[in-house]
């Protein structure tokens, strides 16, 4: 088998896993809410979604059916090699995961103005809903690891990149993401949300990070900020699919990046929806990338 073919397969299987799976620690955190939930029609809805995911996993069907935009996060090894041809072998491995599941068909066609006023038509090719660019991050050793992210349509609707002015407290930042995520917790319909945030120098960087939260995301792990966001969307009393309840949040992912001197910091926080963090992860080795290995 080739690199290239390597590539391929480990990304189509990362792309199925992200959109057919839960993880561990979801199924885990999951089990925390149902037991914390008082409200019996919110414990009801949870206990329905475990079962949904079990079901999903079995059969390889959708964890829901906005299936979501591939996103790809790459940290690269110093002593890993990566190539433009590895590159598109990606872009095909997303495209194989999408036909095989099958996700859901909705890359639009036509010019720049036919797809921003839909009138160019829908493909009937599943494969044909691209991932933009990649992000990619320098890490030591010689592996690449390749995280596959599905991000859903609800929750980016209702997602902001804002400045928030710091007053040089960290409790005025994350508080200020913090009130976004409540905001949109009676607003998001697809509760338990996961409120993921990024905080950078600028919308590219924050929203970067931002990402990167979610490729790191554990819900067996909450740090004392996270935690409060979480406790913050929780006293909403939205409850799961908005029947009221003491769990709207399963948890909370922040990542900080590097920062400037500046009265400001630019906040990205995306309220991820009761499937989220829907991932995938596979680990090649620079043997795996060499031809002949």
């Amino acid at each position: 088998m080739t690199p290239y073919e390597r590539v391929v397969g480990a990304v189509k299987e990362a792309l199925i896993t992200a959109v057919t799976t839960f993880r561990d620690d979801q199924y885990r955190a999951y089990e925390r809410a149902t037991a914390l939930e008082t409200n019996p029609s919110s414990k009801w809805a949870l206990e329905a979604m475990i079962e949904n995911a079990r079901i999903a996993s079995a059969k390889g069907y959708p964890l829901c059916d906005d299936t979501g935009i591939p996103h790809l996060f790459l940290e690269v090894g110093t002593e890993a090699q990566l190539t433009g041809s590895l590159l598109a072998a990606m872009g095909e491995g997303v495209a194989e995961g999408q036909r095989t599941v099958p996700t859901r068909p909705m890359g639009l066609t036509g010019t720049d103005e036919e797809r921003i006023s839909q009138q160019g038509g829908v493909s009937d090719d599943p494969g044909a809903v691209v991932p933009p660019n990649f992000s990619v991050k320098v890490i030591p050793g010689n592996e690449l690891r390749i995280t596959v992210l599905m991000l859903g349509g609800g929750p980016e609707l209702r997602a902001l990149t804002l400045k928030v002015a710091h007053e040089r407290s960290v409790e005025k930042v994350i508080g200020e993401a913090g009130k976004w995520a409540s905001d949109a917790a009676s607003k998001l319909g697809c509760t338990p949300m996961v409120p993921c945030i990024g905080i950078g120098r600028s919308h590219y960087e924050a929203t970067s990070l931002m990402l990167e939260a979610m490729k790191d995301a554990n819900f067996d792990h909450q740090n004392r900020w996270e935690q409060m966001v979480t406790n913050m969307v929780n006293a909403t009393d939205t409850g799961s699919l908005g029947l009221r309840g003491s769990v709207t949040a399963l948890g909370s992912f922040i990542k900080v990046g590097p920062q400037q001197a500046s009265g400001q910091r630019m906040v990205c926080m995306r309220p991820g929806c009761s499937v989220d963090v829907r991932r995938g992860t596979v680990v090649l080795t620079a043997r795996d990338l060499v031809e002949g290995a």
